[in-house]
């Protein structure tokens, strides 16, 4: 195919970029996921082995995979909605006629450097990022104070 013919939405290398973009989106989201779950099983450990030895000065070191699975699920989120982006903007020349061959088959993230940085800031202050780190945040803080007056209380 020549550079100058424009592409189908038939078109078998078409559908497979899509495939591959599409692809992209559903591992990120994935990973997004996976964030969450690592976070909520290491957070649970740490807050049981903090009730179980009566130890309440670690209590806050599970604020430590909390705010560093904050910052990587904020990352996924950010690449996803760079990828959906970038999904768009090719379904966009596809329909405007305007696809040339060196659209095809060229999947990367548009953001790099600083922008990518905070784009994944961005994302952070995302609902869906954002409310489940507070949750965990707020527990650890409650267990952190609970054993924290138990001790006081000689309980």
């Amino acid at each position: 195919m020549s550079e100058q013919q424009p592409y189908d939405a038939d078109s078998e290398a078409v559908r497979a970029h899509l495939s591959i973009i599409q692809g992209v989106i559903n591992r990120m989201a994935a990973n997004s996921a996976s964030c969450k779950n690592w976070c909520v099983v290491l957070v649970a450990a740490i807050l049981v082995l903090v009730a179980r030895t009566d130890t309440t000065a670690y209590a806050p070191l599970a604020l430590l995979p909390t705010l560093l699975f904050l910052f990587l699920d904020a990352y996924y989120l950010a690449q996803e909605k760079d990828f959906i982006s970038s999904y768009q903007a090719f379904v966009k020349k596809l329909h405007s006629g305007t696809l040339s061959l060196s659209d095809l088959y060229d999947v990367r993230p548009s953001q790099q450097g600083f922008r990518k940085f905070t784009a994944t800031l961005r994302a952070a202050s995302s609902f869906s990022v954002w409310w489940m780190y507070l949750v965990l945040a707020v527990v650890i803080a409650l267990v952190w104070k609970f054993n924290c007056v138990k001790a006081l209380l000689g309980s």
